[in-house]
């Protein structure tokens, strides 16, 4: 079955780094579109960024973080540099594909991320 965990959240000082990691398993990992998400306390959750054959950013991370992905691997990464305490939030892996007209959308279960000094 389709799995995506997440891993590298933590507690971080304002103007430090994170890298996220996200290893998938249970689907053709090198034709998905990955994306993360964050939901901050009693916020709705939002993108963040997505990497297919492009990369897209959410306007207030650009030039902060950085999306990857390593096919031979399974896995899409978040590097979060110049980390600010509103980046605090639980982060979300998420893959989207469509096979034969049906579009097949997978979350992990989320690691904290916590901004704070």
């Amino acid at each position: 079955q389709v799995q995506l965990v997440e891993s590298g959240g933590g507690l971080a000082q304002p103007g430090g780094s994170l890298r996220l990691s996200c290893q998938a398993s249970g689907f053709t990992f090198s034709t998905s579109t990955m994306k993360w998400y964050r939901q901050a306390p009693r916020k709705e959750r939002e993108f963040v960024a997505s990497i297919s054959g492009i990369t897209i950013y959410k306007d207030s991370v650009k030039g902060r973080f950085t999306i990857s992905r390593d096919n031979g691997k399974s896995t899409v990464y978040l590097q979060m540099n110049s980390l600010k305490p509103e980046d605090t939030a639980a982060y979300y892996c998420n893959a989207n594909w469509n096979w034969l007209g049906t579009t097949y959308d997978y979350w992990g279960q989320g690691t904290q991320v916590t901004v704070s000094s």
